[in-house]
């Protein structure tokens, strides 16, 4: 089948680009199989079910139509019968309703893509099988090819091996190729490679002194120091970032954020900088939470199988499909990305081209069966966290020494002289504890802590306030709260109430609870009966109108005025948590009446829900009534003394200071920074969206094989595995199996099996991963890689063109401990690289498409690099690094820091080809068109970074300004001719602005000059 495969796809390549054929297997037949198959099949017609005479399961069916005639017309939106038939304007296809307005808009663009499809005959039908062995015989999955490079005639330009594969080609084709471009020439180039960034002047001149001295020695001094800048991450990150269909938002119409997708941004550009080995790099992408669970950097690495569009309004009936098209997305990018495979495209049959059945797609898509996004807290600064924790368990050394102290001295003597004037037989049995806290108010009064535990206000008197008070306490199965409303010298006859007539009304109470040693939201407290050793009446005045609905009656005292008194509220059920409780208590004082708020408080707490309302302490519990009882009879019974110290402390203002510090310290917590970060993993809490309110299960333990990617007729339950085509004969998939540790029973290891694999050159895929990534380097410093298809090394994609320097460069990447440094330095010393722009009509009609590389193609910059050079050379860059992006066009940062909302792209970056990040993009195209240039005339952007360049110059008179931002736009001098033309255009432009009444003419004709030099071909191309 494979001979018959290749035959196909060499009548097809022409009319079936890599692209279309992943469009049509991602986008068009997934939503035919669920949608149409069942009435527009050859199966359909089989079982006397076919509906119109129309079959759409073959590229042929579906162009001649049905018996209503045809119903696509590649290339024409409006011939098309079937896109009227989806919008429900003629008939409405599918009958079950309408599809979504994203899947339309896929069908639109199918069709005005020509409408291509690979299909032959009717998917239906058995596979004819795939000769594996046979498939092993295609150039991308033989094993790297170690001959020695070939030898050349013109052997004095060649610098490393790589410039004989280059110069062998050109010989045999009777070319020879340019000499070394000048020093300029090369800085800006090298720049712009490694970092995306212009040079200084400062820079370029030092490079070309450094040049004129020793060429070889400033190179290689100056691909270091590139190399070593963090901007060098940020330029590489971003390429990947194209190829991880990296974005910060679900998609589809809702289109939710991701709002810590970032860090999977900040791991690219963190490893790309420390030179991350690729296999690791690989690795951690697939499969890091379970190869290095305690490092944070690992678990950012898995947001690349997270990083994919996902549907969040799901109904019951989408779940699994949606679910299986979640794992296609997974395994489809990660085959482009790391294999330059399309696996994906064998979701539905055996692939047409390619030696993957889809018995393989199956299996490597049960390696994610149980993958899902989560979100989890992780520890991004170790450092100064240990230090935050070290200074926490220092202070909490002190406060608990500071105790221990007070209970070994103070409490024993304090003890001691309580328990000789104490009267056992005057004591009730319950036992009122104080609270000890902080008091605040809504209004400009201050209450003052007094020695007896009380609070007494001070201050200007409000008409109204609210008075909060907050405690941390350690009882539990508390049932009553206690205020005590005291008398005074300072208050209106003597209080308790701070009114003329020193009353008050407590208009309402409201207590709250939370748990000191959990990060939880406060629990309510209602309260279900209270009682007051005297209430003003027995109706809006009344103790019980404290806690009804009425915010303005409550508890007042009136006829008692001047006198202690106290009010029990008892609570429906017992509170308090295990490892302490903080209590927030509200007192709302809001009686039209003004000025009626308490004058001095004291409150307090009691387990027992019959406590009585009383002033002042009310003893201690019965227990320790009996021991108190045993120590006055027997004063050296030891389990007495402790019973009765053990309550005793808790009542000593002294202790209870303490013991409330201490826990405080310990509800505070250390102060840990940690950091949300969204991961894929297994076994942690699933990231939340719509679909979980209609039971959405996130995945489904098992991967069954699927009939035609219908997960209405599923197969068999599928093992994990791998490609067959890329593992020896016999080998299963437990030869890479990683061996799970103890703490790590969550996850399954399927992942880290599956990354084994990728990476081993020996027996796995480790040669065609080291081949697909060295042709992307090559690809970024070329413009083109030495295979033009970089996401697709299969039989559709192109062959290399110089396939023996394609495996040199994979074998010495993986020789060199799979270092993508050593090879930007390994390709950028090459003679090959160095060539200068230099064209030639003799050479260019032998090979006018450069693919034996005579000269370095000119390229222009991508979107990123030619917002950045504005920036830089404005002197607006922000050069500061992670963190969360954004949607602003305004910001100053990198356009790597953008946030990437699938529905909201930044429309500068569009303008310049910026991806639309669903899909994996190997290469992106460049496009020429009228509002790029639009863009530098009018845009708001280029507006305001000609501004800050001629801010720069501000203070030099015109020749030197002219000659400055020559040389930090274009990074070289002015000529003589362009310094004239460009005064004339200075001082035709300021006299239009003077006559035009603008301020500062002058000044204006310098910006405008500044944003012509953005948009010259020199500025935004790099030679």
């Amino acid at each position: 089948m494979l001979a018959a495969a290749t035959a196909r796809a060499d009548d097809a390549a022409a009319a079936l680009t890599a692209e279309q054929l992943q469009f049509f297997e991602t986008h068009i037949r997934p939503v035919l199989v669920d949608n149409c198959y069942e009435c527009h099949s050859r199966e359909a017609a089989t079982a006397g079910t076919l509906k119109g005479g129309l079959q759409l399961d073959t590229r042929e069916g579906l162009r001649a139509g049905g018996d209503s005639g045809p119903v696509l017309v590649p290339g024409s939106v409006e011939e098309s019968v079937i896109i009227s038939a989806l919008k429900y304007e003629s008939f409405e296809m599918p009958p079950a309703g309408k599809l979504g307005d994203d899947v339309i808009a896929d069908f639109v663009k199918w069709i005005e893509m020509g409408a291509p499809d690979p299909r032959e005959g009717s998917v239906a039908e058995v596979s004819e099988g795939i000769d594996i062995d046979a498939g092993r015989a295609f150039w991308s999955f033989q094993p790297l090819n170690d001959a020695a490079p070939p030898e050349v005639t013109y052997a004095d330009w060649v610098r490393t091996p790589i410039d004989r594969y280059i110069l062998a080609r050109q010989e045999a084709t009777g070319l020879h190729p340019n000499e070394r471009a000048p020093a300029r020439t090369l800085v800006r180039r090298a720049y712009f490679d490694l970092l995306g960034l212009p040079p200084t002047p400062e820079q370029v001149d030092a490079f070309i002194a450094a040049a004129d001295v020793d060429f070889d020695a400033a190179w290689s001094a100056l691909l270091d120091e590139l190399l070593a800048s963090p901007h060098y991450g940020e330029r590489w990150a971003r390429h990947w970032m194209d190829i991880a269909r990296f974005a910060e938002s679900h998609g589809y119409e809702q289109d939710y954020d991701r709002p810590n997708a970032y860090h999977y941004r900040d791991f690219l550009i963190k490893a790309f900088n420390q030179d991350m080995p690729i296999d690791q790099f690989i690795s951690w992408q697939l499969a890091g939470d379970e190869l290095a669970p305690e490092d944070p950097l690992a678990l950012m690495a898995t947001g690349f199988l997270g990083a994919g569009a996902f549907p969040t309004q799901l109904t019951e009936v989408e779940f699994e499909s949606s679910r299986y098209d979640e794992l296609d997305d997974m395994v489809a990018t990660t085959g482009v990305s790391f294999l330059g495979l399309s696996i994906g495209c064998a979701r539905c049959h055996d692939h047409k081209f390619d030696p993957i059945p889809a018995h393989d797609y199956y299996a490597m898509a049960a390696a994610f069966a149980t993958t899902i996004r989560s979100e989890i807290d992780l520890d991004l600064e170790p450092v100064a966290n240990q230090q935050r924790q070290l200074a926490f368990d220092l202070y909490r050394a002190e406060l608990l020494a500071e105790l221990q102290l007070c209970e070994q001295t103070i409490v024993p003597a304090a003890f001691e002289t309580w328990l000789a004037a104490y009267d056992a037989a005057s004591g009730p049995p319950a036992t009122w504890l104080p609270l000890a806290g902080e008091v605040t108010a809504s209004a400009s009064t201050v209450y003052a802590a007094q020695s007896d535990g009380s609070f007494l206000a001070t201050g200007t008197v409000p008409n109204q306030e609210t008075v909060t008070f907050i405690a941390n306490i350690t009882q539990t199965n508390l049932r009553a709260l206690r205020i005590e409303a005291l008398s005074d010298e300072s208050l209106p006859n003597r209080g308790p109430g701070r009114a003329p007539n020193g009353n008050f009304v407590l208009g309402d109470i409201a207590v709250a609870i939370m748990p000191l040693d959990a990060d939880a939201d406060p629990t309510d407290v209602p309260f279900v009966e209270a009682r007051a050793t005297h209430q003003q009446d027995g109706g809006s005045l009344s103790v019980a109108a404290s806690i009804d609905d009425d915010p303005v009656s409550g508890w007042a005292v009136d006829g008692q005025i001047g006198n202690d008194q106290a009010a029990v509220f008892v609570a429906d059920q017992p509170f308090g948590f295990e490892g302490g409780t903080r209590i927030t208590i509200q007192l709302a004082f809001n009686h039209p009446n003004p000025q009626h708020a308490i004058g001095r408080m004291r409150l307090s707490i009691a387990t027992d829900a019959d406590a009585p309302a009383v002033v002042g302490s009310s003893g201690p519990p019965a227990d320790v009534v009996a021991a108190l009882a045993t120590l006055k009879q027997n004063a050296d019974d030891a389990a007495a003394r402790s019973t009765a110290i053990a309550w005793f402390q808790t009542m000593l203002p002294e202790w209870q200071a303490k013991q409330l510090a201490l826990a405080a310290h310990d509800a505070a917590g250390p102060g840990l920074v940690l950091t949300k970060v969204m991961v894929t993993s297994e076994g942690l809490p699933h990231m939340p969206h719509h679909a979980d309110d209609r039971g959405f299960p996130h995945f489904y333990p098992v991967v069954h094989e699927l009939v035609r990617g219908d997960v209405h007729q599923k197969g068999d339950v599928v093992e994990s595995s791998f490609l067959q085509v890329l593992m020896p004969d016999g080998c299963g998939p437990d030869h890479w199996a990683v061996e799970p540790t103890e703490a790590a029973s969550r996850v399954s290891y399927r992942r880290s099996a599956l990354a084994e694999w990728m990476t081993d050159f020996d027996e796995g895929a480790g040669h065609l991963a080291a081949r697909v990534f060295v042709n992307r380097l090559w690809q970024h410093h070329f413009g083109r890689g030495i295979v033009a298809t970089p996401n697709d090394f299969g039989v559709p994609g192109e062959r290399p063109s110089h396939p023996e320097l394609l495996d040199w460069l994979a074998g010495e990447f993986i020789a060199h401990g799979w270092s993508a440094k050593h090879m930007h330095r390994v390709i950028m010393n090459s003679s090959v690289y160095l060539q200068s722009t230099v064209y030639d009509e003799a050479r260019n009609s032998i090979d006018n498409e450069n693919t034996w590389l005579w000269r370095h193609e000119p390229r222009r910059l991508e979107a990123e690099a030619i917002r950045d050079a504005m920036l830089a050379v404005s002197g607006l860059l922000d050069a500061t690094q992670f963190g969360p992006g954004s949607l602003d066009q305004n910001m100053n940062r990198r356009s790597v820091y953008f946030f990437i909302k699938r529905s909201e792209l930044i429309p500068m970056m569009m303008l310049f080809d910026w991806p639309e990040h669903l899909v994996s993009i190997g290469q992106r195209s460049t496009t020429t068109i009228a509002p790029q240039a639009l863009m530098f005339l009018n845009g708001a952007q280029s507006r305001r970074y000609a501004e800050g360049l001629a801010q720069r110059v501000a203070a030099l008179d015109d020749q030197a300004a002219l000659t400055e931002v020559y040389s930090l736009a274009l990074g070289r001098e002015a000529t003589e001719q362009e310094l004239t033309l460009s005064q004339a255009f200075l001082q035709q432009q300021a006299e239009v602005h003077r006559s035009a009444g603008q301020p500062n003419p002058e000044q204006i004709a310098r910006i405008d000059f500044c944003q012509i030099l953005f948009g010259m071909n020199e500025f935004v191309y790099v030679d």
